[in-house]
């Protein structure tokens, strides 16, 4: 059996980061959650993981400035930035492989995960 593909969610709402959560879990991922931007980097010091996914605007800090010290640690873990806005500036969106609205749904969370995962490999 192969190994699940271990994904971090960073976000600080509690409820969003449960329903994602649920729905990596059901997709057959392995998922650890940190809710402030320091418990999420120093998960991501500690393990290795596939994906990233992150939440953009979080208390005292924006996601490009948690994407620009995850690439710090290691640049090859493809992140995904969640955002309830849909004109981010251009130099987070630099910062990430790729950007979903918040309310886009469960299948094209997963689709951009697979997407990200997959072009990595390649």
């Amino acid at each position: 059996m192969h190994q699940k593909l271990r994904l971090l969610c960073i976000d600080d709402e509690d409820i969003g980061l449960r329903v994602r959560k649920v729905v990596l879990e059901r997709a057959g991922y392995e998922v650890l959650t940190a809710q402030t931007a320091q418990s999420g980097i120093e998960l991501f010091k500690s393990g290795s993981f596939d994906c990233v996914i992150l939440d953009f605007l979080m208390p005292g800090v924006n996601g490009g400035e948690i994407a620009a010290t995850l690439r710090e640690i290691r640049p090859e873990v493809p992140i995904l930035l969640l955002s309830a806005y849909v004109n981010l500036p251009e130099d987070v969106l630099q910062k990430v492989d790729a950007q979903v609205l918040k309310g886009a749904g469960p299948e094209q969370l997963l689709r951009q995960v697979r997407n990200m995962i997959e072009n990595r490999r390649s």
